[in-house]
C-alpha cells in the first residue's frame, strides 16, 4: 500500500537530512537518533530497530516503498519496537559501527538499508540485515516474519541475548585490539607487494580489479599514477602500473559506468565490462576521479582523459553546485519509481530527435545497433571507435565526430526534459573537500580558472558556515550546519585546502589549513598507539570508538591524514605534523605488510614518508609565476608540489617563509628538511628537478 505523503507525520519532520525528510510521512513512528528515542527504549523495554541508509540508494527506496509505506508493517513496527531512523551520510560513526556488527553476526559483508535489532540498556545489536521483502522472496523471509521472529527472541531469550551481547562486545574488543596493535617500521616492502597483488587480480581485457560487481577503486589507481612516476621504483614496475592505470580509465570511460551525455560517473557497475552501473551518482566518486583523469592527461597525453575531466567537471558546476557555492552530495539511483530510467533510451526516440546521419553515426558508437542491454531499453556505453564508425558510414573521421557530438547535445538536452532523479541537497564537509581537491588539481592541469574559482567558493562557503568558535562540522542543509565533524572531514578538507592553495595561493585558507591540522591532532589523534580515531574525543559512540585504516568507497581517513601532514610537515618546518604522520603510518605497518590491497591510500602516504616530495615555491609576478609553474608541469610528477606566493603574502611560515621573494621571479626547489639557493630561471630550475622525475609523455 503506498501511502498519501501528508496522511501520517513523525518525529523526522524536523529533520533536515532529505533522506530522513523521505520518511517524514511514513505510518512508522520513527525518531531521529537521539536521547528522546534511547530514552524511551529503555522506559518501555522496547528493542530498537534501528534503518540505516541513504538518499540514492535504490534499495532504501524499495524497502521503504513496500514495508515502511505499508499500515500493518508500520502497525506492527509501531507496537513491538522504538524505530530509529538514520541517514549514513549524516552519521557514518553509527554506520561504521553497525556495519561491523552486522559482519560479525551475519558473517557477510552489510550494505543499505541496514536494518540492526538493538538492546536498549547497551545498545549492543543482537540481529542484523539488510534489506528485507515485504514478503518471501530471494530466499529470504518476509519482514513482518523477522520483526515478529526478532521482538519473541528478544522478549523469551534474555539470558541467551546476554551471552551473545557479551560475545560480541568481545569480538569489538578484538577488532579494536588489532587496529591499535604495536607499530613497525617504515620500509618499501609493501609498496612492491601491492603491485604484484594489483597485476595478479587486474583485468587485462576490461580493465579494473577482480571481477563483478566492479567498483572505480580510486585509492588503487592513484597508487598506481604514484607509482608510475616514481623514480624509486624500477622501470618495469613504473611501465606496468602505468598500463594497468591507462587500461583502466579508459575502459571506465568508455562504459556505462560514465554517463556518456552528461558527464559523471555512477558509483559502480554491476558487470565487469564496466557497462550497466548502479545509477547512483555520488559527490565523493567524482572529486577524486575528476583530479586522477586530469593527471593521467598530463603522465599520457591521451585527449580522452582530459575529456573526461572537462565533461566531469561540466555535470559538478552544471548540477551539483549549490547558489552558496558548496557542492551536493548525490543523485538517486532513480526516477519515477525505476532505477536507471532517466539515463536509459527507446531507438524510436533516439531517432526522432536525431537526423539519419547523426543517428548513422550515433547507433553504432553507443551500442544501439546492438540488442538491448537495459530492461528492454538501451543504456549508452562507447562500443566501436569513431575510426570503425567511420569506415562504415563511408565519411571522414572529422565528420563522424562532428554528428556525435552533435547527436550527443540533442539527446542530452532532451534527458534534461525528463524527470529527474532525487538530489540529495545537503552539504558534506568531507565530501566538500573531495571536490575541492578534485577541482583545483584539474583546474590547475588543464588551465581552468572557472574551476579554481568553484573551488575557491567551496572552500570560502565551508570556512564561514561549517567552523565553528574553532571546530569543524559535518553536514549543513537550508541553513542549518549540524553534527561535529568527523576524521574524513577534517582530513579530506585539508587535503583539499592544500591542493587549492597550489592551484592558487591565499593566506587566509592556509591559516585555516594550519588550525584544521591543529584540531585533528588534538581531538582524533591516537597519541599513545599512533594514527586517528575516526570520531572526536568529546563525541561520543555506542559499542566502540571507530579507528579503521583500511579504504573503503573512499580513501582512508587516517591515510589522508597522514599524507597531508606530512606535505604540511614539510611546509611549515613543522616537525610536530611529519612525527604525528610517521607514527599514524608505523601504526599501519602490520596490516599493510598483510593486506596491501585493502589500503592503498595508505601505501601511497608511505611513499611520501620514505621519499618526501620535492616542494618547489615560486616566488615573483603573478603572470611570471603562471608561466613557470606551466613550463615545470610538461615534466608530470604527480607527487610534485608547487606553490606560487606573491611577494605581498602574509602568515608565512616555514619554507614559505624562508623562500623569499627577490627582484625578479625566482624558484626555490625543497627536499626534505632543505631548500636550494633561488633558481632565476625556467632553465635552472627545470635542470634541478630532472633528478626526481622519469621521463613521461606529455600532451
Amino acid at each position: 500500500m503506498r501511502m498519501s505523503d501528508h496522511t501520517h507525520s513523525n518525529d523526522l519532520g524536523h529533520e533536515t537530512s532529505p533522506y530522513l525528510l523521505q520518511h517524514a510521512h511514513n505510518p512508522v513512528a520513527w525518531y531521529p537518533w537521539d536521547a528522546q528515542a534511547l530514552t524511551r527504549a529503555r522506559a518501555e523495554h522496547k528493542p530498537i530497530l534501528l534503518s540505516i541508509g541513504y538518499s540514492a540508494c535504490h534499495w532504501c527506496h524499495v524497502m521503504a516503498h513496500e514495508s515502511f509505506e505499508d499500515a500493518d508493517t508500520a502497525a506492527l513496527m509501531n507496537r513491538l519496537y522504538v524505530n530509529i531512523k538514520v541517514d549514513r551520510e549524516e552519521r557514518p560513526d553509527l554506520d561504521r559501527v553497525y556495519q561491523l556488527a552486522h559482519q560479525i553476526l551475519a558473517q557477510r559483508s552489510g550494505g543499505w538499508p541496514l536494518t540492526v535489532f538493538l538492546d536498549p540498556e547497551d545498545l549492543i545489536p543482537f540481529f542484523a540485515g539488510t534489506y528485507f521483502p515485504k514478503e518471501p522472496r530471494y530466499g529470504m523471509p518476509s519482514f513482518r516474519e523477522v520483526l515478529t521472529r526478532v521482538a519473541e527472541f528478544h522478549r523469551d531469550h534474555q539470558d541467551d541475548l546476554h551471552r551473545q551481547n557479551a560475545a560480541l562486545r568481545d569480538v569489538f574488543l578484538r577488532i579494536a585490539a588489532e587496529t591499535t596493535g604495536s607499530a613497525g617500521e617504515l620500509h618499501q616492502a609493501p609498496l612492491d607487494t601491492a603491485c604484484r597483488s594489483l597485476a595478479e587480480s587486474f583485468d587485462p581485457r576490461c580493465g579494473g580489479f577482480g571481477g563483478a560487481p566492479k567498483f572505480p577503486q580510486v585509492p588503487a589507481l592513484e597508487f598506481l599514477l604514484h607509482r608510475a612516476t616514481d623514480a624509486a621504483a624500477d622501470a618495469g614496475m613504473r611501465e606496468q602500473s602505468r598500463r594497468m592505470l591507462a587500461v583502466t580509465l579508459t575502459h571506465m570511460a568508455e562504459g556505462g559506468i560514465y554517463d556518456q551525455l552528461g558527464g559523471g560517473f555512477c558509483r559502480y557497475s554491476v558487470d565487469a565490462e564496466w557497462a550497466i552501473p548502479h545509477f547512483e551518482k555520488m559527490l565523493y566518486d567524482n572529486g577524486p576521479l575528476l583530479a586522477l583523469y586530469a593527471q593521467a592527461w598530463k603522465l599520457t597525453g591521451d585527449p580522452l582523459f582530459r575529456t573526461v575531466a572537462e565533461e566531469t567537471a561540466g555535470w559538478v558546476l552544471r548540477e551539483m553546485r549549490s547558489p552558496e557555492g558548496g557542492f551536493y552530495s548525490s543523485l538517486d539511483a532513480d526516477s519515477e519509481g525505476h532505477e536507471g530510467k532517466y539515463y536509459a533510451w527507446d531507438l524510436q526516440e533516439v531517432r526522432r530527435l536525431l537526423t539519419p546521419d547523426e543517428y548513422a553515426a550515433f547507433a553504432p558508437r553507443y551500442g544501439l545497433d546492438r540488442p538491448p542491454n537495459f530492461e528492454g531499453r538501451w543504456h549508452l556505453a562507447v562500443r566501436k571507435t569513431l575510426a570503425a564508425v567511420a569506415g562504415e558510414t563511408g565519411v571522414s573521421g572529422d565528420a563522424v565526430r562532428a554528428r556525435i557530438e552533435s547527436a550527443r547535445g540533442k539527446l542530452l538536452a532532451a534527458r534534461a526534459q525528463r524527470v529527474h532523479p532525487g538530489l540529495d541537497d545537503k552539504i558534506l564537509t568531507a565530501w566538500n573537500g573531495l571536490m575541492i581537491g578534485g577541482l583545483s588539481t584539474a583546474g590547475r592541469l588543464l588551465g581552468r580558472e572557472d574551476w579554481m574559482d568553484a573551488a575557491a567558493c567551496a572552500a570560502k562557503f565551508l570556512h564561514e558556515h561549517l567552523w565553528r568558535d574553532g571546530r569543524l562540522l559535518a553536514s549543513w542543509r537550508a541553513g542549518q550546519a549540524r553534527f561535529p565533524a568527523y576524521l574524513d572531514d577534517h582530513a579530506f578538507l585539508l587535503s583539499g585546502l592544500i591542493e587549492l592553495l597550489q592551484a592558487r595561493w591565499d593566506s587566509g585558507l592556509f591559516a585555516f589549513a594550519r588550525e584544521l591540522a591543529d584540531v585533528m591532532l588534538a581531538h582524533f589523534e591516537d597519541k599513545p598507539r599512533g594514527g586517528f580515531w575516526f570520531t572526536a574525543d568529546d563525541q561520543p559512540t555506542p559499542l566502540q570508538r571507530p579507528k579503521s585504516g583500511g579504504d573503503e568507497s573512499m580513501a582512508s581517513g587516517n591515510a589522508v591524514a597522514a599524507r597531508t601532514l606530512l606535505t604540511l610537515g614539510h611546509l611549515c618546518a613543522e616537525p610536530r605534523y611529519i612525527e604525528v604522520a610517521e607514527r599514524a603510518l608505523k601504526a599501519a605497518m602490520p596490516l599493510l605488510s598483510r593486506y596491501p590491497n585493502g589500503h592503498m591510500a595508505t601505501l601511497t602516504a608511505l611513499s611520501d614518508a620514505l621519499r618526501p616530495p620535492v616542494l618547489v615555491i615560486l616566488r615573483g609576478k603573478e603572470a611570471d609565476m603562471r608561466a613557470w609553474r606551466d613550463a615545470v608541469e610538461q615534466c608530470f610528477d604527480p607527487r610534485r608540489r608547487i606553490l606560487a606566493v606573491s611577494p605581498q603574502a602574509t602568515g608565512l611560515t616555514g619554507f614559505l617563509r624562508q623562500c623569499a621573494p627577490r627582484d625578479a621571479t625566482c624558484a626555490y626547489v625543497c627536499r626534505g628538511p632543505a631548500c636550494s639557493l633561488p633558481l632565476a630561471s625556467v632553465r635552472a630550475l627545470a635542470a634541478c628537478l630532472t633528478e626526481d622525475t622519469p621521463s613521461t609523455s606529455t600532451p
